[in-house]
């Protein structure tokens, strides 16, 4: 992203992110939220890094760390945890509301969304006077290819 390219609308919410909060836009900041909204996989900090890294050796971990903070503030970037102890970020900025299903064996993370769940969700939250703000459905299963390579491997040793 150069002066003189348009900004993209994410690019833009960033930028007035960071102005509302008194910080300057830098290539390495800049680098950072292209990198970021380039790659659509959910990403750890550390996985980000190793990205930057690729393109800009002199970009540190403390400035990807704190700017990913900064995409997460500006709404650009969701924190969600999968149980690993890592947290993970994935793109936010209109994207529709999805739950996620983890696999315990390989870590693979499917990405759903249910209509009839979220209808459940909101009928038991009208029946309790609860007002949702935000919620986060994790699934964790084995996937089908553990599944088959589980069932391989036991039929391997009694062979």
């Amino acid at each position: 992203m150069t002066a003189t390219e348009p900004l993209s609308e994410e690019q833009e919410v960033f930028l007035k992110h960071i102005q509302k909060k008194g910080l300057k836009r830098t290539s390495q900041r800049d680098l950072i939220l292209d990198v970021f909204l380039r790659t659509e996989e959910h990403m750890s900090n550390e996985d980000l890094y190793r990205l930057v890294q690729k393109e800009d050796p002199t970009v540190g971990q403390t400035t990807v760390y704190r700017t990913l903070k900064l995409l997460t503030e500006a709404g650009l970037a969701r924190e969600v945890r999968f149980g690993d102890g890592r947290t993970h970020y994935e793109h936010n900025y209109k994207h529709q509301h999805h739950d996620h299903m983890i696999c315990s064996e390989c870590g693979k993370i499917i990405e759903f969304f249910s209509a009839e769940l979220e209808a459940i969700q909101d009928a038991m939250a009208a029946k309790h006077k609860f007002e949702i703000t935000q919620h986060l459905l994790r699934i964790i299963g084995v996937c089908i290819d553990c599944r088959r390579a589980q069932k391989q491997a036991t039929l391997t040793a009694t062979r």
